[in-house]
């Protein structure tokens, strides 16, 4: 069954229901971890409390949200697929569902463009984003004064969740492993994993020097991925300026909001004006394992992932709990997910 949205303009169910995330307020946390995978979301999901039980929430555009506590901290953790329009969807309508601040980490994979070797894990603190440039003549380059890629200016990510995030995982890794961490570098985020990540294709991309050159004109440049930079820009231009709320009833349409759940879902009546104040802050940092050396062209085994998915997951909880959020600017508990029985 379809439910009904309310405004084509940020399309909601009745009961406030998002779009692609299928959440509504009460379901989603202050805190919270992003990935790609499901399979990383459920992995870091294990670490949160049994009491109250986490719950778990598949949207129908294949977003999964699982919400509970960890050591007692309501935590978040949301897998939301690849690229920068998944991250687009995912911080803006997860905005939406809550009051208060939000403090994001994104738990990823990356390409590194250093001398590092796979199993680094790299905690940017600013990110570019490398795009390919559609006016570009890619069958007649010679005849064409554009760039075939744009990269954009450096945008930085919250610093103190930046420091934290960092000694988390340094006091998280294994006494026995030899994974460096570095912290004082700048990502790439591409808009392909192909063409403006310079890997080499059937299609004319133009792209042969495009590795060079990130390295010759990005201070500090030492990895490339496809989502860090969005969440670092979103959250940099958050707060900026209000947006006046209508309160004239929004028109009515109907779309695909059916979400998988098991669990009882959140009971909260949340006034849409307390949601996504602009006097709050969106708070971003990024950790992400090095799966591909592009220097050595080494990849990273399964072994290697499982076992750093576990000790980075499971630091990045460790940091966003450290993370002080005063309890006026949490959502509220009652009616929520995660409110104590």
């Amino acid at each position: 069954m379809k439910d009904l949205l309310t405004d084509a303009n940020f399309p909601r169910t009745a009961d406030l229901r998002v779009y692609h995330l299928g959440l509504r307020p009460g379901e989603v946390a202050n805190r919270i971890v992003t990935v790609g995978s499901p399979s990383r979301a459920q992995m870091i999901a294990s670490f949160l409390d049994e009491r109250p039980k986490p719950f778990q929430l598949q949207s129908e555009r294949g977003f999964l949200t699982i919400t509970g506590r960890y050591q007692g901290t309501p935590i978040s953790v949301i897998s939301i697929g690849m690229g920068s329009p998944n991250m687009d969807f995912f911080v803006r309508e997860a905005r939406e569902c809550l009051s208060g601040d939000m403090y994001i980490v994104r738990l990823g994979s990356c390409g590194c463009l250093i001398d590092a070797p796979v199993g680094t894990v790299v905690v940017p603190k600013a990110c570019v984003a490398v795009v390919r440039n559609v006016d570009f003549d890619y069958a007649d380059p010679t005849n064409c004064d554009e760039p075939a890629y744009r990269i954009s200016k450096p945008v930085f990510g919250d610093s103190e969740l930046h420091l934290q995030v960092t000694k988390a995982l340094e006091e998280a890794r294994p006494k026995d492993s030899s994974n460096m961490i570095l912290s004082d570098v700048v990502n790439a985020s591409a808009d392909s994993f192909y063409s403006s990540q310079g890997r080499q294709t059937s299609f004319p991309d133009a792209n042969e020097n495009l590795i060079q050159h990130l390295l010759d004109t990005v201070k500090d440049l030492a990895t490339l991925e496809m989502e860090t930079h969005h969440l670092y820009h979103l959250a940099a231009c958050w707060g900026r300026s209000s947006t006046a709320q209508t309160t004239q009833p929004p028109p009515l349409a109907t779309g695909p909001v059916n979400p998988s759940t098991e669990d009882t879902p959140a009971s909260q009546s949340t006034p849409i004006a307390q949601l996504a104040r602009p006097d709050t802050s969106i708070k971003a940092s990024a950790a992400q394992m090095v799966f591909a050396s592009r220097t050595s062209r080494d990849f990273i085994t399964p072994e290697q992932v499982k076992e750093m998915e576990h000790w980075t997951g499971k630091a990045i909880l460790d940091a966003l709990k450290c993370m002080n959020i005063p309890s006026e600017r949490h959502h509220p508990e009652q009616g929520s997910v995660w409110e104590r029985q």
